[in-house]
């Protein structure tokens, strides 16, 4: 399988990548098939790349912040700064993002705190990445945590010292805030007498049973001392400037890192419905139900105003990432179409709408008399599902002008989306939400062909790929995976059951013992994180 550290390398590397590590195997299919789909997954991997590379955090700094003088200048607004800035960060892009802040802020920095992933700065040592790391002289402190991106005692440490930090300014100082995704399990300060492990425990148990990121993070928020505003308040009466690298769908700032510097718009009663939905209120620690039921131990409303001393500000989200890869794509000789950057819900439902979307374009593609037909009718499906799952930008028509443009140009078809998916805990298997996604894709292209050998699906090459920005897809070395639509029969013939690995959430280690490990995406942490990207390439065979 092709190492970590290899792949981190080629993902921070400016050459494009060279397939050392893929063999072709023994297949039913020609060799100029088999080129031609690690050429398109080639091509997938350097989209994937320029999406990453698009939200790296030094380079949405530095087309962010800049310091004239003593004036502090942040997108269109502007700071009066005179030595008196503070940091403190969380999130799995922090560290970057903080190197490139303390280089633009110079002197004017006097003193940070940081909660990182455990191991990063030494990932990023050995990958040559100097870049993203603190200089020797800095006056920065990272702290590092939250290994498999849960919280533990290490980020609880650094979530008090930057508590202990911001509670020491005052109205003359200015405290620079980053956060990345990440960030919840990199802050943890659970309010007394709730423990740390009581809290793990407790969103371990919503996130088994399916709960939305929004849904985990408004109990967060209300368990915790930083989160949902605490951390605002704390720094109070300073100024308080927050960057943020988006990782939620919508980008809604109350949910990234379970907002730390936003008005909590949730209530204890709201987390009560949460708690009763998955049926957790009679099950849950008796030091829950006391601060559920006290009063809250922040300041109230009218001791801190509105909010008026934060100034929130978004320098990297999914839509950058999407935009970019949309170039990228494009570059290679692709129509290339953003379909969507707020795709959510459970991995089998967006593996049927990504499937049906697949079947769709061929249908279109194909030169059958009856593709009209068939067409139709798969779009009427999509429709549904699309209405049925809640996404508002879904953009079909952007798909529909595509496909035109590519009959006429005769050009390949990449459709690109993003955001993330969530997915039941019904076995012990090892696993994460992209690969889970990958393999349900693989399934029903299969299931497709199988009821229908004539299926236009079967004259064209599709490759899918999922993969979550970070690096890092569930408590696995891998980003994501690659899906086709001859995986499964391939799987079959090396007496591998998808259906068995699917049914025990056990994607990552299908993939790692399947084709050699080479349909796995392993990058390493990228110091970013601003969601999944989805990419759908869709090449007619050559006749």
């Amino acid at each position: 399988m092709v190492t970590v550290f290899g792949r981190y390398l080629w993902l921070h590397s400016n050459h494009q990548l060279i397939y050392k590590n893929w063999q072709p195997r023994r297949l039913c299919r020609s060799a100029s098939v088999i080129s031609k789909e690690m050429f398109l997954q080639q091509h997938g991997l350097e989209i994937f790349q320029t999406a990453i590379n698009a939200v790296l955090p030094q380079n949405m700094i530095k087309n962010n912040v800049r310091i004239e003088g003593e004036r502090l200048m942040i997108q269109n607004q502007c700071f009066p700064v005179h030595k008196n800035v503070y940091l403190v960060g969380f999130g799995k892009a922090v560290l970057g993002m903080a190197a490139a802040v303390e280089e633009i802020l110079g002197d004017h920095l006097l003193q940070g705190v940081i909660s990182v992933p455990l191991g990063i700065q030494r990932i990023l040592r050995l990958a040559g990445k100097e870049d993203m790391l603190l200089r020797p002289q800095t006056k920065i402190q990272a702290m590092e945590g939250a290994r498999h991106n849960l919280p533990d005692e290490n980020a609880l440490k650094a979530a008090n010292s930057i508590r202990l930090l911001a509670e020491g300014l005052t109205a003359d100082d200015l405290l620079f805030v980053l956060i990345s995704g990440g960030g919840s399990a990199l802050l943890p300060a659970p309010i007394p007498p709730v423990t740390l492990e009581e809290k793990q425990c407790l969103t371990k148990q919503l996130a088994a049973k399916g709960a939305t990121i929004q849904e985990l993070n408004t109990v967060r928020k209300t368990l915790s001392l930083l989160k949902g505003g605490g951390l605002a308040q704390a720094a109070y009466p300073a100024q308080v400037v927050s960057l943020i690298m988006s990782d939620v769908i919508g980008d809604h700032l109350e949910f990234v890192a379970s907002g730390p510097t936003v008005p909590n718009s949730q209530s204890k009663e709201d987390c009560h419905k949460v708690l009763a939905k998955y049926n957790l209120v009679f099950s849950m620690p008796e030091s829950v139900k006391e601060v559920l039921s006290q009063p809250s131990m922040r300041m109230n409303q009218e001791e801190i105003g509105d909010f008026a001393h934060v100034c929130n500000f978004i320098v990297g989200s999914n839509a950058i990432a999407l935009e970019e890869a949309k170039h990228k794509s494009e570059s290679l000789g692709y129509n290339t179409s953003v379909l969507s950057t707020v795709v959510s819900g459970d991995v089998r439902t967006v593996a049927s709408l990504y499937s049906l979307l697949i079947r769709y374009v061929c249908s279109v593609q194909a030169a059958a008399s009856s593709k009209c037909v068939h067409a139709s009718k798969l779009k009427d499906e999509i429709l549904q599902m699309v209405a049925n799952m809640g996404l508002p930008d879904f953009q079909l028509d952007s798909c529909l002008e595509l496909l035109e443009d590519a009959q006429s140009s005769r050009k390949p078809i990449c459709l690109l989306a993003g955001g993330e998916t969530t997915v039941r805990l019904q076995g012990k298997g090892k696993g994460g939400r992209n690969q889970e996604l990958a393999l349900h894709v693989a399934l029903e292209l299969h299931c497709a062909k199988s009821k229908n050998p004539q299926d236009p699906l079967t004259k064209h090459e599709v490759v899918f790929l999922s993969g979550g920005t970070d690096g890092q897809d569930g408590p696995t070395e891998a980003a994501g995976a690659f899906a086709y639509t001859e995986l499964v029969d391939k799987a079959f013939s090396e007496g591998l059951n998808i259906e068995d690995f699917l049914n025990n959430n056990d994607s990552f280690t299908f993939f790692s013992n399947f084709n050699n490990g080479t349909d796995l995406i392993v990058t390493g942490l990228t110091s970013t994180n601003v969601m999944d990207v989805q990419a759908i390439i869709i090449h007619p065979k050559e006749i």
